[in-house]
């Protein structure tokens, strides 16, 4: 991107206009990383230091939209774009590439892979069909590649597990129904109940994983998004075990003053007002 004429030698004016847009956001990231007078700690930083924190931006941003924190998400979505200025600066100083190659390759990404909207094949088709469609173009991008060639290892392990499996099941290796998935989840379950006593540290931990892989397949086929039924889990476990420690509060106690009879009794005591809650809504 051209250097705007407000921003100089340290883009004093484009970093202090409110209407600079995205080429403020650039200029304010070549001045945290100028080796002249910028940031110590942003000058330290490569894409190794970074990447944790692009992740973490980006469950941010999930947790927002789940939550429904509407005004809380546009903070998360500005601090997730400023992950991606600070790696294409990086890769910009490395001579790698720039941040316009960044939005040019995602911009004819999305023009290739939408022929039903910017070419000439015909929008009649479903969502279905589209969805199918698009694989079958980013299958033919990959080209000779493996199967599960390209599913990135960054992912959280059940999104990965899910993408990986996906692939599979594009080429046949699938079970018909959720019916082979259950019997499979019950036998994985079962092996590794039996097995945990004469099992290395090690072993089980593989059983274990065996276990939530097959979890994650049952999750793809009921079309549910395993990491955020997980999310919605926790948070449903942060909820009703707060409500278990108001109780014991009122009652002068703390949760490590109770037993396991009393704070299930209030456990239950927590679904049931949930419960409640909802049918009153």
């Amino acid at each position: 991107m051209a250097v705007d004429e407000r921003d100089g030698a340290s883009g004093g004016k484009l970093i202090t206009d409110p209407e600079g847009g995205v080429p403020r956001l650039l200029a304010i990231m070549r001045a945290l990383r100028d080796p002249a007078g910028g940031c110590p700690w942003d000058l330290e930083q490569n894409f190794d230091t970074i990447a944790p924190y692009t992740l973490e931006e980006a469950h941010e941003v999930a947790d927002a939209i789940a939550r429904r924190a509407w005004g809380e998400l546009r903070g998360e979505l500005g601090d997730l774009l400023f992950q991606v200025v600070y790696h294409a600066q990086m890769a910009e100083e490395a001579g790698h590439f720039a941040f316009d190659d960044v939005v040019r390759a995602i911009s004819d990404k999305m023009v290739a892979r939408h022929p039903h909207v910017f070419g000439a094949e015909s929008r009649d088709k479903s969502a279905a069909q589209q969805t199918a469609d698009w694989e079958r173009i980013k299958a033919a991008e990959r080209g000779a590649a493996r199967v599960l060639d390209g599913v990135a290892l960054g992912l959280p392990a059940l999104t990965r597990a899910v993408k990986l499996q996906k692939r599979a099941a594009r080429v046949g290796f699938d079970w018909p129904s959720t019916d082979e998935v259950v019997a499979k989840i019950a036998e994985e379950a079962a092996e590794l109940v039996e097995a945990r006593d004469r099992l290395t540290e090690a072993e089980v931990a593989e059983e274990f994983g065996d276990l939530l892989f097959v979890m994650a397949n049952l999750a793809r086929h009921l079309e549910v998004d395993p990491e955020a039924a997980l999310r919605a889990a926790n948070a449903k476990f942060t909820r009703r075990f707060g409500r278990i420690e108001d109780w014991l509060a009122e009652a002068g106690k703390r949760p490590d003053q109770s037993d396991l009879a009393e704070m299930d009794a209030l456990w239950n005591r927590a679904k049931a007002e949930e419960k409640a809650a909802r049918k009153g809504d």
